[in-house]
């Protein structure tokens, strides 16, 4: 089986989660006896586009143009269903980050393919790639497989480990022809705060909720993720009502996280927020609350007040790692 993995770039470094689709793909080829090939978008990539090759990927591709510096899915659209046809892909894999979930349908569409959102898992049975993703707002996981001959996956971040990297790749750069009409939509300025890790990304979030009263008490959140060199991470309500960003709101309306350790102070757990954390690793849920439902998915739980917990959790956090 032929597998495209499209590895995303931003300022031209490769995100963690290319390097974890590309061993996913790695893993799926070594099962059916076929190869990986990644593909780079953007402009003066190629400098970075061999790293997938160390990640597994036995062909990188880079398509450049000074236009492609900036995100298009339009455009990106185009270059990737191209590619795919030029290298009869059979399976192409894209990271569910917020750019791939965008892309992701748009391809799907190009190449007449069917679609699996959001997997959390992979299998080979019979010859063909089995899919485990979540449903009902990640209240239960089920395995799908893809009927048309060529297929879609989107990753989540986080989930397949990249493992360890071996020797890069030299990279071949391919051309698409791309016009003016094919850039119906782009990016103009991305922003982020400097020096915050994104919650998307992050190994370790520490995320607050309402039950922390307003936003004058988020400190020592940002305290203890300071300590755990980790993200800060926001429930809906939070975020509502204006206490924090949206770049850091965690569930179905904010951004899926799945990193090894997250920890929930004061957050109560609606369903919603479950969607958007509940495959993490390990999950610490702080909670006066002994009810709420946060704890029926949480590894460890601690039922008291978080303005007592936390700064003592922080305080022996630091004894710890020696801070």
């Amino acid at each position: 089986m032929k597998i495209l993995v499209v590895a995303e770039q931003r300022d031209n470094k490769l995100k963690k989660a290319s390097f974890e689709a590309v061993r996913a793909a790695r893993t799926i080829a070594d099962q059916t006896g076929g190869e990986v090939t990644a593909l780079v978008i953007g402009s003066a990539v190629v400098a970075v586009a061999g790293e997938c090759g160390a990640y597994g990927a036995q062909h990188v591709l880079c398509v450049e143009q000074p236009a492609l510096e900036k995100y298009s899915v339009t455009a990106y659209a185009k270059v990737v269903a191209a590619v795919a046809a030029q290298r009869q892909a059979q399976a192409v894999f894209i990271p569910a980050t917020a750019l791939g979930k965008d892309l992701a349908p748009r391809v799907s569409v190009k190449l007449d393919a069917g679609l699996a959102a959001d997997v959390i898992a992979l299998k080979v049975e019979a010859g063909n790639i089995v899919a485990t993703r979540p449903v009902y707002a990640g209240k239960a996981w089920t395995d799908v497989s893809i009927a048309s001959p060529v297929k879609v996956f989107t990753l989540r971040p986080n989930v397949f480990a990249p493992g360890t990297p071996g020797s890069p790749v030299a990279p071949q750069s391919v051309d698409v022809s791309l016009s003016d009409a094919d850039f119906g939509a782009q990016v103009t300025e991305t922003m982020q705060a400097a020096g915050k890790l994104d919650v998307a990304e992050a190994d370790i979030i520490v995320t607050g909720g309402r039950g922390l009263k307003g936003p004058e008490n988020f400190g020592m959140i940002e305290e203890l993720a300071s300590t755990l060199g980790a993200a800060v991470g926001a429930s809906r309500a939070v975020v509502d009502a204006g206490w924090r960003p949206h770049a850091e709101q965690v569930g179905q309306t904010g951004k899926t996280v799945s990193p090894s350790l997250y920890v929930a102070v004061a957050v109560s757990g609606a369903i919603q927020h479950l969607a958007g954390m509940s495959s993490s690793k390990y999950i610490v849920a702080i909670n006066k609350d002994k009810d709420a439902p946060i704890f029926q998915v949480a590894d460890y739980g601690i039922v008291a007040d978080a303005f007592e917990i936390v700064p003592a959790l922080n305080t022996e956090a630091k004894k710890l790692l020696g801070k």
